[in-house]
């Protein structure tokens, strides 16, 4: 399989939107992507309303180079890996990649924090507006914003439209 057709979605060990995990997860898969969850510390992760999803790799054991796109799932959870080194990194490397990335809700504070929406229009839940804006970020306040490989999306209204832009920019 293709790299391009490989996707990881990074979500919260619990407290992730359930909506932004399946929502993009089911566009993926209707369109022949492979998709990896990983997170951090646990097997299961658990959702804001009440949603399980069995996590693949732990985030210390993700090869960026394996996947075509790393995506950031939402949530109030998505908040651990705002400082989580290893989830910066993870960013940082996918943008120096070239990788399509993609964050959604608050996850695109990650982005923000790991230094790659500098100079880049991007878009999340209002609540982390000031905080792209202070690192850097061209905040749109679109529901879903596309700059180069990078998509940020503001919610979970927005899911399925964010999920069509990554596969856009795989395939």
């Amino acid at each position: 399989m293709a790299l391009n057709n490989k996707v990881l979605m990074i979500i919260a060990p619990s407290g992730f939107r359930d909506e932004e995990y399946q929502r993009p997860r089911a566009v993926f898969e209707n369109a022949d992507l492979s998709v990896t969850v990983a997170s951090k510390g646990v097997k299961t992760a658990k959702g804001m309303l009440g949603m399980t999803v069995e996590v693949d790799k732990d985030l210390s054991e993700v090869a960026v180079g394996d996947f075509g796109a790393i995506v950031f799932v939402g949530g109030s959870g998505s908040s651990v890996y705002f400082n989580d080194q290893a989830a910066l990194n993870l960013a940082k490397e996918a943008f120096q990649q070239g990788k399509v990335i993609g964050a959604i809700c608050i996850a695109p504070s990650i982005l923000a924090n790991a230094g790659v929406l500098k100079g880049k229009k991007a878009t999340c839940f209002s609540s982390e507006a000031g905080n792209l804006q202070a690192k850097g970020a061209i905040y749109t306040g679109e529901a879903v914003t596309v700059d180069g490989n990078l998509v940020t999306a503001d919610g979970p209204g927005a899911a399925e439209e964010f999920g069509e832009k990554i596969v856009e920019l795989l395939i």
